[in-house]
């Protein structure tokens, strides 16, 4: 199982926290075509150009490899002031 956290606005354009997955991720790029193909708003909240990702609360790229028991985080670029 991998376990996927949602932050900022794109936890509040799908209205999910998080979710458990199953199966034969290699990448969080196949993460997160996988979940983009959701209806709703998954597709615009998770645009590739526009989010961020870290594996075990590290930043990394979207062609990081994942494995079975990881944490996957999607949010949103940081700004502040």
């Amino acid at each position: 199982m991998i376990q996927v956290l949602f932050f900022g606005q794109t936890r509040d354009l799908i209205g999910v926290d998080e979710l458990s997955l199953s199966g034969k991720f290699l990448t969080v790029e196949d993460i997160r075509v996988e979940l983009s193909k959701r209806p709703g708003k998954w597709a615009l909240a998770l645009n590739k150009e526009t989010t961020l990702f870290a594996v075990n609360q590290t930043m990394v790229s979207s062609e990081h490899a994942v494995r079975e028991g990881d944490e996957v985080a999607f949010f949103p670029p940081v700004t502040g002031g």
